[in-house]
């Protein structure tokens, strides 16, 4: 047994060859009647799909599930299943990414936080700008609210510099309780050593060649050049340092994060700020 639709693609197929459709539809015990027949499923599916493509163009790096949450805040409330099917009628598969090659070994779990400012992830990433200049960014992060810190662009950044950051941001913020980072150069110099013990920090180093340790901040790492270095183009320093502050303020208060149920690290933080103590854990 075949559905109306195919009938209908047999009928059509059968025409092509010559027959007319009144000896088509006999042969193939069709009626007549069916092949005038329009799904009004398609109508409705259509403005979706058109606002799913509009999405899918501002944020190309997005799959469906994500990309629905943006849906639901227009006003379009639908299921998963639902908008994986308009996204794959649609056409809006995101590119796989090929799968990174695990090792099975025993790894102890890293230090995790249970509130907000108790423990901030911070490391670099390289870019290149039209102009050959090259881009060095700072990244801090607050692993528990995922909330991205700031984002320091210069040429070059050394531990002075780094200082400079996080002091500033101590002064906005408050001081966490530990800092997590790898074993660089500008992160186990003497003068942020003496910087952290002057202001009472642990600094949390991850081993050497372990940088899932930092996997948080290593997630936000390529998220930020999936979704924003890899789809800008810089014509210079200023301009980047112009563009990525912009997508740091997106990333904070408009971008979705599943560990958040699909809050906002800035919603998250005006919703549960107040109400959750350390030593409180997100439910999902």
């Amino acid at each position: 047994m075949v559905g109306a639709p195919v009938r209908r693609l047999q009928v059509a197929f059968a025409r092509s060859r010559g027959l007319s459709q009144r000896r088509a539809c006999a042969l193939l015990s069709t009626s007549r009647s069916s092949l005038h027949y329009e799904s009004r499923l398609e109508a409705r599916d259509k403005p979706l799909m058109a606002a799913m493509a509009g999405l899918a163009a501002t944020y190309p790096r997005f799959g469906y599930r994500r990309i629905n949450v943006f849906m639901e805040r227009l006003g379009h409330v639908m299921g998963a299943d639902k908008a994986f099917r308009l996204w794959s009628k649609a056409g809006l598969q995101v590119p796989r990414k090929r799968p990174r090659k695990r090792v099975a070994a025993s790894r102890p779990r890293p230090q995790l936080p249970m509130g907000s400012n108790e423990l901030w992830a911070y490391d670099f990433v390289y870019d290149a700008c039209a102009n050959g200049q090259q881009i060095k960014c700072l990244t801090v992060v607050d692993e528990y609210t995922r909330e991205c810190l700031a984002i320091d662009v210069a040429g070059s950044i050394r531990s002075g510099r780094v200082i400079e950051v996080l002091s500033r941001l101590i002064s906005e913020r408050g001081a966490p309780l530990s800092l997590r980072s790898d074993n660089g150069p500008e992160f186990v110099s003497k003068s942020l050593l003496k910087w952290a013990a002057r202001e009472s920090l642990d600094l949390a180093l991850i081993e050497p060649g372990k940088p899932w340790q930092n996997g948080l901040n290593e997630s936000f790492n390529g998220k930020f050049r999936d979704e924003c270095l890899s789809m800008e183009w810089f014509r210079c320093r200023t301009e980047a340092r112009v563009v990525i502050e912009e997508w740091r303020r997106h990333y904070n208060s408009v971008r979705p994060h599943s560990s958040l149920n699909n809050m906002t690290p800035e919603h998250f933080c005006r919703q549960f700020g107040k109400n959750l103590n350390r030593g409180e854990t997100l439910k999902n």
